[in-house]
């Protein structure tokens, strides 16, 4: 769903997008899209807090290109289902706290967002609670239901969504905001409290189509994601002065995935970033296209023409991880391209 923009829309495989967009839409079960196909497997898994939520941008931005609303209204009712589902609670305790109509989630043994790292028993970043990427998400599909539904049945009939994404949005502008820091909590209403470590997630609060996030706020956060989190590369996944931080992805499995969010740069955070930069200078393309050389470089290794998964977080910034991930073509494709003139 985060690849989907880059890899088919922006390269005109329209057709392609829209066949996996149905496809994943027929495979929606107890309110969630499988996080992925098992090779050989029948069935797919569906540990997963934020790909669900993921659909309705990826939706979004293929109905922005294409204007197919054939397509829309073939997986509308299980979008309906999705967020009933989430509403009322669904499975790895998924669902919405009433009291403030933010997304909870999080199982014991599971690892739900997209920092997903897992070795044996330890989740490495658990995050259970109010994470702020999933409801910064919620908040966007919300949106967008209200406008998908208005359009397609009715006002009458899409009015409760734009009613639970108004309490959603003052609950998150109250909760997850850190006055102290200047940025946003990464998970609130946790096993320990809320989680002040400082992350990029926060950053989709403000690049989501349908930003969550009061305006007044943009500046101190993107400047504080620029300063701690940004690298010729991409975006670190902690920040340097944190106490798990680790600045190499190396060693055997254990030590790497211990890494693995907790600093180590992710190539396809550039593509949140830059559009978190393009809502605050409009015009600045040349800022936003300077983000994106450092790929230059790094195409001429590795992988010859492609993209590696991830970073050291430190200089010199050695690959590691997968040597042609789609998430990071995807993103840093798709921003080439936003940020040429006239793309």
């Amino acid at each position: 769903m985060i690849s989907l923009e880059g890899l088919t829309l922006a390269t005109g495989r329209r057709a392609e997008a829209g066949y996996i967009l149905r496809t994943f839409a027929h495979y929606i079960k107890d309110g969630l899209i499988p996080n992925l196909f098992p090779e050989g497997g029948r069935q797919g898994l569906y540990h997963t807090a934020d790909a669900t939520l993921w659909l309705f941008h990826a939706l979004d931005r293929y109905l922005e290109v294409t204007s197919d609303y054939m397509t829309l209204k073939v997986v509308l009712p299980g979008l309906v289902d999705i967020i009933s589902h989430h509403e009322t609670g669904t499975k790895f305790g998924i669902g919405m706290d009433t009291s403030d109509c933010l997304l909870k989630q999080g199982a014991v043994g599971y690892q739900l967002t997209w920092m997903d790292a897992k070795v044996g028993e330890w989740v490495v970043t658990p995050r259970r609670g109010k994470a702020v990427e999933i409801n910064a998400l919620w908040y966007n599909a919300l949106m967008l239901m209200h406008r998908w539904v208005s359009t397609a049945v009715g006002k009458k009939e899409a009015q409760k969504y734009v009613e639970l994404a108004e309490r959603a949005r003052l609950s998150f502008n109250e909760k997850f905001w850190n006055e102290e820091g200047g940025y946003l909590f990464d998970v609130i209403d946790g096993e320990h409290g809320n989680d002040a470590a400082f992350r990029p997630n926060q950053l989709f609060s403000i690049s989501l189509p349908n930003a969550v996030l009061d305006p007044l706020r943009w500046s101190r956060v993107v400047e504080g994601v620029r300063e701690k989190l940004l690298t010729p590369l991409g975006l670190r996944t902690l920040s340097q002065e944190h106490k798990d931080y680790k600045m190499r992805y190396a060693g055997d499995l254990r030590s790497r995935d211990a890494a693995y969010h907790q600093g180590t740069v992710w190539a396809w955070l550039i593509g949140p970033f830059i559009d978190s930069w393009l809502k605050l200078h409009p015009d600045d393309y040349s800022t936003a296209r300077g983000f994106l050389e450092g790929f230059r470089t790094h195409m001429n290794e590795g992988c010859v023409g492609s993209i590696s998964e991830v970073f050291d977080a430190e200089n010199p910034f050695n690959p590691g991880g997968c040597i042609a991930q789609a998430w990071s073509v995807a993103e840093v494709l798709r921003c080439w391209i936003k940020t040429t003139p006239g793309g």
